[in-house]
Formats: structure tokens, sequence, C-alpha cells
């Protein structure tokens, strides 16, 4: 007998407004966060997701696999297929978005985490600092692939899987940032376990198993702040183990209940429970940094990426694009810009550009490339354009401090104050207390669209870029998902296996 209980539960949707049991909340008869958060997926229903969070399901599924298909073909995702190949495994029936090859569904869930990463495109939560798109969605279409899902099952997956990984994410942020993990490779596991078991129907003792599992699987380090792209691979280490914990929880292998806040578990070992200051796992910390008028769940208060780097900077990006426009400044004008932003966001006025993964954690190259080009695209992050010798002079006269109130803000605010001295002794302020694309600051659905055609159409076609795009719009309304998702994996080899 497996442990993937079918027989779903009643009606347990978690009361957003409510925080959960702490991690001392184990007394006999108190359910746990771990069994709370488990309770909410199992009985979770598309019946009783709000409108809003249903669009937004949608509008973070329509941009996770832009991200995806524009991602699948570079570097970090062709060095795993490489290595799959080398190892011998990866062949299998599913489609990866933007690759014209088929794998198995684990080996499709890393590669397209990684895709989904690559390019500094994704999708975030500014709470949790986390990307969960790039866990849950390559997770979730993977399996719902196999298991020919209907769009509804895998939307309903996908806000499970948010509400997984964003809220304990937000439980830990910024204290497992402090000490040194990155939340999307290790929050994100969550989030694709929860949703792989919401795929499967599992009730909610299975669920508390995958999590269980998932657990000793949550892993990724900020050591890419130092060079490399091991970065771009945590989303799809997350989302390949966070599924496989769901796929031994059907199997039948037994986990530990608790893991969350058991004294040896997530929350202690990730967030500091040996500092004596973790004050327990109140994993639905989140509501409170819910901005969306018509949804506290997690879905509906993610932010979409208008611009190719790290989202850290967006507000800095907002501020001088802003003076540039209203001030009608050129670069040529710019003596130096003072930027004073929350500790986090401030420790990358310290990171090079000598790589594209480094130039997109680059406060400096960043504004920089925002002054002299107007924005902040894939484009500019070239090898060409990190050597040109006019970014550079710029980004040299470019500063990164820690503002107080921007500090005392963080997370509820990602903000950021903004000064530009030009030349002739003018001093231009902004200040951004949220970035453009969030929760209160949306990007329309037209650029939802405007956004996946850029990314997908020259992987797949205009025509069939625009096809795609319009069944993924309606995809709540199919039987089975399969066919869409394999029309967005057709690229330059037609679905053939490795």
């Amino acid at each position: 007998m497996t442990m993937a209980h079918r027989g779903r539960m009643g009606d347990a949707r978690m009361d957003l407004d409510t925080p959960l049991a702490p991690a001392t909340a184990s007394r006999p008869g108190t359910a746990g966060p771990t069994a709370r958060l488990a309770g909410f997926a199992a009985g979770l229903r598309y019946a009783a997701i709000d409108e809003a969070a249903r669009q937004a399901a949608r509008r973070h599924l329509i941009d996770t696999l832009g991200a995806m298909i524009a991602g699948a073909g570079q570097e970090a995702t062709t060095s795993g297929r490489n290595a799959m190949r080398a190892a011998g495994v990866g062949a299998g029936m599913v489609p990866v978005p933007g690759l014209g090859e088929c794998y198995d569904a684990l080996s499709a869930a890393w590669l397209g985490g990684t895709s989904a990463h690559g390019l500094e495109l994704d999708d975030g939560h500014r709470p949790g600092s986390v990307h969960p798109g790039a866990v849950v969605v390559p997770a979730s279409v993977s399996l719902a692939f196999l298991r020919h899902s209907t769009g509804e099952e895998l939307l309903t997956a996908i806000v499970a899987g948010y509400e997984a990984c964003c809220r304990i994410a937000a439980a830990s942020h910024p204290r497992a940032r402090w000490r040194g993990f990155h939340n999307t490779g290790t929050a994100g596991v969550f989030g694709a376990a929860v949703a792989g078991a919401s795929l499967m129907r599992m009730d909610a003792a299975a669920v508390e198993n995958a999590i269980g599992t998932a657990a000793s699987y949550a892993a990724g380090l900020f050591t890419f702040l130092g060079g490399g792209d091991v970065k771009r691979t945590h989303p799809g280490h997350a989302a390949r183990e966070g599924l496989m914990a769901a796929l031994l929880t059907e199997a039948g292998l037994p986990a530990p209940r608790g893991a969350l806040e058991m004294k040896e578990g997530f929350f202690h070992a990730y967030a500091g429970g040996d500092t004596g200051a973790f004050d327990g796992a109140a994993i639905d910390l989140m509501s409170a940094g819910g901005h969306h008028p018509d949804s506290l769940l997690a879905v509906a208060n993610c932010y979409i990426k208008p611009y190719a780097c790290c989202r850290h900077i967006h507000p800095g990006i907002d501020a001088v694009l802003a003076i540039l426009r209203e001030e009608g400044m050129t670069a040529e004008a710019v003596e130096r810009v003072e930027i004073g932003t929350y500790a986090i966001a401030a420790t990358h006025g310290a990171v090079g550009w000598s790589e594209m993964t480094t130039a997109q954690m680059s406060f400096p190259f960043v504004i920089a490339t925002a002054l002299r080009a107007g924005r902040v695209s894939l484009a500019d992050f070239s090898a060409a354009h990190r050597a040109d010798p006019e970014t550079l002079a710029l980004a040299g006269r470019v500063s990164v401090v820690v503002d107080p109130g921007c500090e005392a803000d963080y997370p509820s605010k990602r903000s950021a104050h903004v000064t530009v001295t030009t030349r002739d002794g003018r001093r231009l302020h902004r200040y951004v207390p949220e970035p453009f694309g969030g929760a209160r600051n949306r990007l329309s659905d037209d650029g939802i669209s405007a956004k996946f055609l850029d990314l997908a159409a020259p992987v797949l076609g205009a025509a069939a870029a625009e096809a795609v795009l319009g069944r993924l719009w309606r995809i709540d309304q199919v039987d089975d998902v399969a066919p869409i998702l394999e029309a967005a994996a057709l690229a330059g080899g037609g679905g053939r296996s490795v």
C-alpha cells in the first residue's frame, strides 16, 4: 500500500489571517505548521481558489514558460544536458519547453528549472526573497505531462506549490540569507514537492510525508556571488528533488513528521534556531506581505520581472529610468549616482561584472547600463557590453550604501533612494518604495503576453509562440495539458529522444 492516499480531505483551506502554530506547538492534539501546510495543500480545490489567484497562476505559468523557452539554450542548461548524456540518464518521454529532446520527468524538471532561472527573468516573492516559478512550474508541468492532468489540476498544483515555497521562504528570510543560503534552492524544494503531491491527489498525511522527505534535499548557497554558473542550477535541483520527494511518498517511503519545525528540522537549520532568536514557524507570515486587493494567496502576491537582472536592483533601475524620462537627462550628464537601500540589496554594490552571472547581480553595472541604454535587457549583458569603456567608467561612479529607513522597511518593502548628481551641479532624487512588476504595481496581461512572445518567438517561431500563448491563457478549460506542453517544446527537433 502506498502512502499517496487518493481520498481527498474535506475543505482544509488555511486561514490566511491567523498565524500558524509556532514551532513549540508540537504538543499532543496541536497541529504544527508542517501539518497545517500539508492540510491546506491536500484540501485545496480549484473551485475554492479566488479568481485573482487563478488569473495570477495563469500569468505566472505563462511568464515562467517563456523564461524556460528562452533559457533552454543557455550554457548552464547545455552543461546539464551534456552531463546527463555522460551519466547515461535523461532519455524519456517528457518534453522540456524550448528543447527538441524528451527526457525522464526528473531530468525534465532539472532542465526546466535551470532554464527558467538562467537568464534572470523569472518571477519572485518579495517577503521570502525567493523565485517560486522556476521551481514549481518545471516540476508541475513535467508531472502533469506524464499524468495527462487537466488545466485546472495544473493550476491548482501551481497555487499550492507557490503557497508552500513562499510561506516557508518568508518565515526564514532574511535570517537564512545572512547564513548564506539561497531561498530558491532551500525553500523551493518544498514548493515542488507540494505541487507534485497536489497533482497526485495526496491526502494531508501523504503531503506532510513529501515535505518531510523534501526537507533533506534542501540546498543552495550564495557562493555564486564569487562567480560561476551554479546559481542557475539551484531551481533545477530543487524542482527535481521536490518532485522526487513526492514520487518517493507515492512509492511508500516514510518520512519524518513536523520536518519544518522540529528541533533538527528546516527552520532551525536554515533560519538559525541555534541563536535562540528564531521564534518558530509562523509560515503564514506571508499574508502580512500580501498586497493584492482581492487575494491573500501567495501566487497573487508575487512579482514578475520587467528587467533581466537581480530583483534587489530593480527599485534603483526604476528610479534612474524615471530621472532620465522626467528630467530629460542623458548618461553623459551624470557626475555620480548615490543609492541608499536595504542591507541585502546593498551587498550587490560590491559585485563585479566579469561574467554575465555576476553582471546581472551587480548594482553599479546594472545602474550604469540603465542610464546608458534606457533599459536593462538580456542584450545589455553581452561580453562586449561588459567591456564597454563608457559603461565601465559610469559604473565606477555609482555608490551603494545601506539606508536606515529602507533597511527598517525591509522585507515589507523593497525600496531605494537614488540621487543623481549631474555635471552642472543638479541633484536629482527619486524614492521607489516597491519596484515595477509587483502586486501593487503590476505588469499588465498584455505586458505578460509581450514578454512571452519576446522570449519564445525566437525559439519556437512567431506563429507557434502565438498559438501556444493563446492556449495557455485558456488552460483552465483544457482536459489534458500534455499537447500544450509538447507544443512549447517542439524547437529544432520535433520532440526527439536524447
